[in-house]
This record gives C-alpha cells, structure tokens and sequence, in this order.
C-alpha cells in the first residue's frame, strides 16, 4: 500500500475505532441513566438514545472498524497472518461486532417496550450495562494490543520473513 494511502486508512480506521469506544461509553452512561431514574420519561428517552446511538452510531463505526482493519491488515507488512496481535486483534474485534449486530434486535425490543409501558413495569425495565462494559473491556483491549503490538510471529510469519 503506498504511503499515502496508508496514512489515510490508518486515519479512518483509528478514527472508526476510537468512535467505537467513546460510544460506547456514551452508551453506557445512557444504560447508567436509565438503571438509575425512575421517571418514566427520563427512562423512556435513555432507551430511545441508546436504540438510536446503537443503530445510527456504533453498528457503522463497528463495521468500519473491523473492514479497515482488515485492509491495513492486508495491505502493510504486518499481514493478516504474520503476527498473533494481529490475529489476536480480528478475532476480539469480530467478536465484538457479532454480539453487537445479535444484541442490537434486543435493544430495539426493550427501546419499543419502553414506550408502551408505565411505572414500575418501565423501571424494571432497567438498563443495559452488561453488554457495553464487557464490550468496552474488549474494545480497550484491543486498543492496548494494537498499540504495543506484542512480539510473537506465527508460523507463517516466521516462514515468510525467513532469508
């Protein structure tokens, strides 16, 4: 990949990742809201947030994340197979997109309950903090991966790097 377009796709990709997380957060702190009010209103409008958010913002970013991933992958000399980070990294970040694209339908479902429902059924309904702090973990995670990118080639790397 020449330089340039290296520097562009790093630019995308790092941007792509690092939305993911903040919003992430952001949806964390909706879920936070909605565990801890009890006007309906308040929770009525967290579920719509995060269903919006969710959808509009960290399903793309997620998607983004993972695709220029793979073309930086594919297109430096780290390779998609040369060094377990790299490996390491498309795997927990595959895995986080399909908890996402499997747990998104159930946020949809609870955003539409949340607007039918009233009083003490609403607050039941709760938030959703689970999903979000594991995935910020992992999503973290693989920021410190990427960033320290641990020695360890695989098989093939030390293959094709061989004299």
């Amino acid at each position: 990949m020449a330089p340039g377009l290296r520097k562009a796709m790093l630019a995308v990709h790092l941007t792509c990742s690092v939305g993911w997380i903040g919003t992430v957060m952001a949806y964390l702190a909706l879920g936070l809201t909605a565990v801890n009010s009890e006007d309906d209103n308040t929770i009525r409008a967290a579920w719509t947030a995060m269903e919006r958010i969710g959808w509009w913002v960290i399903v793309p970013l997620a998607l983004l994340s993972l695709v220029t991933g793979l073309v930086m992958a594919l297109g430096t000399r780290w390779g998609l197979f040369r060094h377990w980070w790299v490996i390491f990294s498309l795997v927990l970040t595959g895995f986080a997109v399909a908890v996402l694209l499997l747990h998104m339908p159930t946020v949809s479902a609870t955003a539409d309950q949340a607007q039918t429902v009233d009083g003490t059924a609403l607050v039941a309904l709760g938030g959703d903090l689970g999903h979000p702090s594991i995935g910020l973990v992992v999503l973290l995670g693989v920021q410190v991966l990427n960033l320290y990118k641990p020695r360890g080639q695989t098989r093939h790397g030390r293959r094709s790097s061989a004299p």
